[in-house]
């Protein structure tokens, strides 16, 4: 069959050319081929002199893609929402204390969806805009406010790496196999604590500042942060409504983040232990039998790392027939190989 020709001579190569390198070498020698400046901006180079800091460029230019984007995004989304709500003001019932407060106050508030019902739309006008703010809020941090809280966490994973090995004679290279191969378990850690910080804080204000007892003040940041909102417990003073607005934000996110790393580090574990089973077991005569792609009686390496890859639910046998049907496209003479010829006689019919 032409598909095991084509596949066992590439297979077979790399083995040979690789035989006397220790395998452990030779995946740092690949993490080292990566740019390491995408990986870890700013952060590897330690010898940057602090004059740099000296260049005239705005805060914002040096900030991570996904960040700027965020506080853009954000930034409108609050202007505008601040804005309609302002005009429409005295069409929200409830308890104010500032009107360009309440103003951003209500569009957190409803763009978390927390609703905690002290301010309240009560006409056409204020309802139709809670709707349209609510929907837009939550594209909002669906798609964007979690993308920036995704590049802070693996920032603060990247500087626990750094700390755990701080007093260890490590380079870039081992910094970065650290950091790809404990990656969920990391920022599974990092969420938490942050987490944890973000709910004592909010406790510790509501308590101190909102005069609320411990377990109200527990309760009330629950609330919250869950996006329950019953509405009994919340933000009535100016100081603490100006501490809801960057807080709210903070923490609803940091819950989402949460249980998104704890699904991912679950389906992470999953994996492993399945492509630690499927390494495990004996093979059979029955699974000799399927990994003979071109039913020879016999089964090349190229077979055998494709039953595998297979078995671990890596590909599929959609995607096999996809690539060798690709291959056969560009291997213009049919011999089960490619060359440069192969390829521009493919390339210009």
């Amino acid at each position: 069959m032409a598909a095991s020709n084509i596949k066992q001579p590439l297979l077979d190569q790399l083995p040979l050319n690789n035989r006397n390198v220790d395998p452990r070498r030779r995946r740092i020698r690949r993490l080292k081929s990566a740019p390491a400046a995408e990986l870890f901006p700013g952060e590897i180079d330690d010898t940057k002199d602090d004059q740099s800091l000296l260049h005239y460029e705005s805060i914002l230019a040096k900030l991570h893609p996904s960040f700027r984007r965020v506080i853009l995004y954000l930034s409108i989304y609050l202007a505008i929402g601040t804005t309609c709500f302002y005009f429409v003001r005295n069409q929200i019932q409830g308890k104010k204390v500032n009107g360009v407060l309440d103003s951003v106050y209500f569009c957190v508030v409803t763009m978390t969806t927390v609703g905690y019902g002290d301010l309240v739309p009560n006409s056409v006008t204020a309802k139709l805009l809670a709707s349209f703010f609510v929907f837009s809020g939550m594209a909002l941090v669906g798609m964007v406010l979690s993308r920036g809280a995704d590049y802070l966490v693996e920032k603060q994973e990247r500087l626990l790496i750094k700390a755990l090995h701080i007093r260890d004679k490590v380079g870039p290279s081992d910094i970065i196999e650290e950091f790809e191969t404990n990656k969920v378990r990391y920022k599974c850690f990092v969420i938490t604590v942050t987490l944890v910080v973000v709910i004592v804080v909010g406790t510790v204000f509501l308590a101190k500042v909102e005069k609320l007892s411990t377990i109200d003040a527990f309760y009330c940041v629950c609330s919250t942060i869950t996006t329950l909102g019953y509405g009994d417990k919340s933000f009535s003073t100016k100081a603490g409504r100006i501490f809801a607005i960057f807080w709210i934000l903070t923490s609803t996110l940091c819950l989402a983040q949460f249980f998104l790393y704890v699904t991912e580090f679950n389906t992470e574990r999953r994996q492993k232990e399945l492509v630690k089973w499927v390494l495990s077991r004996r093979m059979t005569n029955v699974d000799l039998e399927e990994a003979d792609l071109d039913n020879d009686g016999v089964v090349g390496a190229a077979e055998f790392v494709v039953y595998k890859l297979k078995e671990m639910g890596k590909i599929n046998q959609e995607d096999v027939s996809l690539l060798l049907d690709e291959f056969e496209s560009l291997d213009f003479d049919q011999s089960g190989t490619l060359s440069t010829i192969d390829l521009a006689l493919a390339q210009s019919s």
